[in-house]
């Protein structure tokens, strides 16, 4: 598996599993490509982050190891409403990459019908009626054909690191989570 991962940003992103995301995949020497809707990004919190690139520079054919999708209402509405970004996922969906999604951001791939119901999925708890996906589990983390879904900020690090283990091998996800003293 290509050891890429974009991870798209949008205003009003969660920054917490944001940034978790994104350190713990570099931590595990995965190149990792934030891609924002803008130069400088506002999030949930009002945290401020520049992207390494626009998304709008990314090209839909851009093949990634990874693309995965941070949780925030506001940033997942921008992302369903990016028809950049949908083209974007639809092509790695195709190549067979890995589509991980947490806390509301399951809902792109749901609004866009990007996953049938063999998927099984999981999400932030308020957004469960949402996504109309019969195949749903509690789960804090759920991996599933190749997709993986996870909870909320709570759930951050085992997502991440089930993105390390499921792109590398358990024994990097295993270092990477002794490196900040985590039980995995």
């Amino acid at each position: 598996m290509e050891k890429s991962v974009l991870v798209p940003i949008a205003y009003g992103s969660e920054e917490l599993e944001t940034v978790t995301i994104i350190d713990l995949l570099r931590r595990a020497e995965i190149k990792v490509t934030v891609a924002g809707d803008n130069e400088m990004v506002t999030f949930s919190r009002g945290v401020k982050i520049i992207p390494d690139v626009l998304l709008s520079e990314i090209s839909e054919y851009e093949n990634f190891g990874a693309i995965v999708l941070p949780g925030g209402s506001q940033g997942v509405d921008s992302f369903i409403e990016d028809e950049h970004l949908f083209e974007i996922v639809k092509y790695n969906i195709r190549k067979g990459n890995l589509i991980c999604a947490i806390c509301a951001a399951p809902l792109f791939l749901t609004h866009h019908k990007l996953i049938d119901e063999t998927v099984t999925i999981t999400s932030f708890p308020d957004v469960k009626d949402e996504l109309n996906h019969s195949n749903y589990s509690e789960d804090d983390v759920v991996e599933s054909k190749n997709f993986i879904t996870s909870r909320s900020a709570g759930t951050a690090i085992d997502f991440a690191l089930r993105i390390i283990g499921t792109m590398t091998d358990i024994e990097t996800a295993q270092k990477v989570a002794k490196e900040i003293c985590y039980k995995y």
